[in-house]
């Protein structure tokens, strides 16, 4: 089975999100794309805005009804920050003979080399660089694929800016987590 791993703070989970994974599950041939969402970044000066359960109860709500996708919790659970390496060695360990595809954002791809044990985590997961038009180049040694996916100006920080401006967030994120956000007032 191959199994891609999206991870990131879903701070919170929006339609890049969701077309990203799907354009690198449809091209990569993934049978299943798991959305692992970080206790915290390493790499960011800031812990995510909502609180772990939060961001996870929205990607459960974005995830409803797509069978191949699902949420994996490790990082939640395990707290702290949150090391890409350390989580592909308990889904391998997990998931034996499983092919598992970590897939990245340009930006994240480009920074791969500086990453904690970043030759190992390319000897645990493919490396698949989602890319869009404008994207810094990602060619190196790590990344074996390079997925092209749609331009779409969607931000998480830009759709907490509206939340907090008291504007819409409709189309930017699905409904059930416009309404998660609006009845557990996130983001005020």
């Amino acid at each position: 089975m191959a199994t891609g791993l999206l991870g990131g703070s879903f701070d919170p989970v929006h339609h890049g999100h969701l077309i990203a994974a799907a354009r690198a599950a449809e091209a990569l041939g993934l049978e299943r794309v798991l959305f692992v969402p970080c206790a915290r970044q390493p790499l960011k000066d800031r812990a995510p805005v909502a609180p772990g359960p939060d961001r996870r109860a929205m990607l459960e709500l974005a995830l409803a009804g797509e069978p191949a996708f699902a949420v994996e919790p490790l990082e939640l659970e395990k707290g702290g920050v949150s090391y890409t390496v350390e989580t592909l060695r308990a889904l391998a360990a997990r998931l034996p003979g499983e092919r598992l595809v970590l897939l990245l954002g340009a930006d994240a791809a480009a920074t791969l080399p500086s990453w904690r044990s970043a030759a190992e985590v390319a000897r645990l997961a493919e490396i698949a660089a989602l890319t869009r038009p404008g994207a810094p180049d990602v060619a190196g040694p790590l990344v074996r694929h390079v997925v092209a996916t749609p331009a779409i100006e969607i931000s998480a920080s830009d759709i907490r800016a509206r939340c907090l401006a008291g504007k819409s967030i409709r189309y930017l994120v699905p409904d059930a987590v416009a309404d998660y956000i609006r009845r557990n007032r996130l983001y005020r």
